[in-house]
């Protein structure tokens, strides 16, 4: 049942009593500006003190939300019910094999298998891949990697990467049993199966071999948790003696590093989000060393590509030079030498207010495209002949039959007739395509389904309906919308609605098949994703409306976006929650100072609600590269009073707030779990209601929550049960649900 105002208060003695934590004073001046902080103390993840409060903080959300309890076990069971759990990826060939993973029911985690490719001469069929079955394994299949088995023991298990050698031998493969992001890298020979003695300690994401097999490339972070280092480990050498191959010293900068599609060159990727630098390495003369494309003090965010092109050496740039949506170009290495004014690029494609080109690479045939036009994701191929001439050929675009969609490359190979694309929308499970490139006799190419995720439990993608509407801002600006609901939900005024948001670094909402979303649809709840300000729905100009000193409008656009609902005549006004994660909490915080009075309850979700804080102290993890998204404080007091009138911390007042849940994770490294901490006390000895305010803590799990597939779908239920509740939609819809 839910609780309404009108229900009798229980007595005093049975309803539980929320931890309330000791005030110690912490003074944080800056520009002249003084901020008392009283729970500052709780930052001291060593302190058996804070330890005790944060158990106490779950003892009291258990207490508070324990009627929740059936209403969450039942919405795992519809997720566990419609998700096939002994399922398959669809295999992907890298040289002469085919690569793919397997997830058992009853198991954890995801097993790494491949099988042997076939070279008969017919290319489509070659790059076919083999129809794998759940529960069955293929003939001559062989296992990298069994996570159930790697977890087993282990607090917490994930995989950072992982890299084989062109000639299939060697397996590579990083692991992280803390939560903490810090990997430990492993060799397998596959041959035998043993474990080579080279263990790599502390690595970050992103590993790959040399092609040649010899070396192996890894990237190391800093204290505060930045990736910094590229480094190569020589096979059976001592680790103490690893090569740095580039050190990144700019404390506000990004390292990373791929090969290039080719495998000619290793290519270092150095940036924020204003700028960036690419950096390449020969390896048919890897002691040359280091060449920079175009350096960092242009000021350009751009990525490099080196490939041949009519067996030149070229390099491809997707690139911002007087293109805010960024565009393409050619160039040859040589013309790096000159000043940038002087050098002479070539158009591919070029700059458009409407398009926003987020990415570009090339096969051994084709450019490949990846584009943002409309707010929707798409890809587009051209042939490489006549590339950057009057002669270009116009590019092809695979056609789906859906308005808000997303399509991605999520592999392609330099060799490979076909390129991979992912597709899904709000009620298409994701897909799986392989578009073969087109070619003289097939103009067009051709989209081959190979899988479509399964879904189970009678679910029918006609029960729902998604449509895309457009909230108005207090400044006039349209903001999109997509509205989803339960096709029996009638436009009578009466029902329950969600808004969610995140609105930052770029980021885009972008249509994606959920199946935990359905059970909040078929209890009658009408779901509204609001693609706000700060976010890359349409362009790059969309997101810088949303950062630094315009990044209120990501707050007031979410606002704007649940007046549209509580107008739309789908909702009662008083029957409205919102949701949002990271970046989104510090949205949900600041929506909740701002208009608490338009929120029956609010999910904050590992939240960054104590931005200025954090970003006050250089030595936090991220916090450098966090001044490119909000300015920075430290040294701008137009920043530092900007960010003070909305970060949610410091902007609590006495207002009626409605029921909130802060959700967080002790070892998440990305939003410290001090930040809701603090923000629930401030909340509760602030507020003028009598909604509690509860702070759920996962004493195990990282910036994603646990690890295992069925710990994440029970903290998903956690949230869609207590958003349900407090909005009283808890009973499925006639004929909804699990069939």
């Amino acid at each position: 049942m839910s609780h309404t105002s009108s229900a009798p208060a229980p007595a005093p003695a049975s309803s539980p009593q929320p931890p309330v934590a000791k005030r110690v004073p912490t003074r944080r001046e800056h520009h002249g500006d003084v901020f008392v902080d009283n729970y500052e103390w709780l930052r001291d993840k060593e302190s058996p003190e804070v330890v005790e409060h944060l158990k106490a903080e779950n003892a009291y959300q258990e207490a508070v939300t324990a009627h929740q309890e059936p209403l969450r076990e039942a919405i795992f069971q519809e997720i566990k019910g419609r998700t096939q759990e002994t399922d398959l990826s669809v295999p992907s060939r890298k040289d002469g094999w085919w690569y793919y993973s397997r997830s058992v029911e009853g198991k954890e985690y995801s097993i790494q298998c491949r099988v042997r490719a076939q070279d008969t001469g017919d290319r489509v069929a070659d790059w076919t891949p083999p129809s794998v079955e759940p529960g069955v394994s293929l003939a001559g299949e062989e296992i990298l990697l069994d996570g159930n088995v790697e977890a087993e023991g282990q607090p917490f298990f994930s995989v950072g990467g992982a890299a084989v050698t062109v000639d299939g031998n060697l397996y590579a493969y990083a692991v992280d049993n803390a939560g903490d992001e810090r990997f430990t890298l492993r060799i397998k020979d596959l041959r035998t199966g043993e474990l080579l003695p080279d263990v790599i300690e502390n690595v970050f994401y992103g590993v790959a071999f040399s092609p040649d097999g010899t070396r192996l490339f890894y990237t190391v972070v800093d204290e505060s948790w930045r990736p910094y280092q590229v480094k190569a480990h020589v096979l059976g050498t001592p680790v103490t003696e690893d090569e740095v191959v580039y050190q990144e010293d700019d404390v506000a900068m990004w390292l990373g590093f791929d090969l290039a599609s080719d495998r000619r060159h290793l290519v270092l990727s150095i940036g924020c989000s204003e700028y960036s630098e690419t950096r390449l390495l020969r390896f048919d003369d890897y002691d040359a060393g280091l060449t920079t494309v175009i350096s960092r003090d242009e000021r350009l965010l751009y990525e490099a590509e080196p490939f041949l092109l009519d067996g030149r050496e070229t390099i491809l740039l997707t690139h911002n030079k007087d293109a805010i949506n960024s565009m393409v170009s050619l160039v040859d290495p040589e013309e790096l030498a000159k000043p940038l004014s002087g050098q002479d690029w070539r158009i591919v494609v070029e700059h458009s207010d409407d398009v926003r080109v987020n990415g570009a690479g090339v096969t051994a045939t084709h450019l490949v495209l990846s584009i943002r036009k409309d707010t929707i994701e798409r890809v587009q191929v051209l042939p490489l002949a006549g590339l950057g001439t009057p002669q270009q050929a116009a590019p092809v675009e695979p056609e789906f039959d859906e308005e808000l969609y997303t399509a991605g490359v999520s592999g392609s190979d330099y060799n490979a007739p076909v390129i991979r694309i992912g597709y899904t929308s709000y009620f298409t499970p994701s897909r799986v395509y392989d578009f073969v490139l087109p070619t003289a006799s097939e103009p067009a190419g051709e989209l081959l389904l190979r899988k479509e995720s399964p879904v189970l439990g009678g679910y029918s993608a006609a029960d729902y309906v998604a449509t895309r509407e457009w909230a108005t801002a207090d400044d006039g600006t349209r903001v999109p919308l997509s509205v989803l609901r339960h096709a029996s939900v009638k436009q009578d005024g009466t029902g329950a609605g969600l808004v969610y948001g995140y609105g930052s670094y770029e980021v885009s909402m972008d249509p994606g098949f959920g199946v935990a979303r359905l059970s909040l649809l078929d209890r009658g709840i009408v779901m509204v994703i609001a693609h706000i300000r700060g976010g890359g729905e349409l362009g790059r100009h969309w997101y810088y409306d949303g950062k630094k000193l315009t990044k209120k409008n990501t707050f007031t656009d979410f606002i704007a976006a649940t007046d549209w609902l509580a107008s739309s005549g789908w909702v009662a006004p008083d029957r409205i929650a919102a949701m949002g994660g990271s970046a989104g909490g510090l949205l949900m915080g600041a929506v909740a100072n701002m208009a608490p009075e338009k929120y029956a309850a609010v999910v904050a979700q590992v939240p960054f609600v104590d931005a200025l804080t954090t970003i006050l102290d250089p030595d936090l993890p991220l916090s450098a590269l966090e001044w490119e998204e909000w300015g920075n404080p430290i040294t701008d007091p137009q920043t530092y009073a900007y960010m003070k009138s909305y970060t949610p911390y410091e902007n609590v007042r006495s207002v009626a707030y409605p029921k909130i849940a802060a959700v967080t994770s002790f070892n998440d490294t990305r939003v410290l779990y001090v930040e809701p901490a603090k923000w629930v006390q401030a909340l509760r000895s602030t507020s003028t209601g009598s909604e509690p305010i509860v702070m759920k803590i996962e004493m195990d799990g990282g910036h994603g929550g646990a690890s295992g597939r069925y710990v994440q779908w029970r903290e998903r239920a956690w949230d869609y049960a207590f958003v349900a509740d407090s909005l009283g939609a808890t009973e499925l819809l006639p004929g909804a649900g699990l069939k």
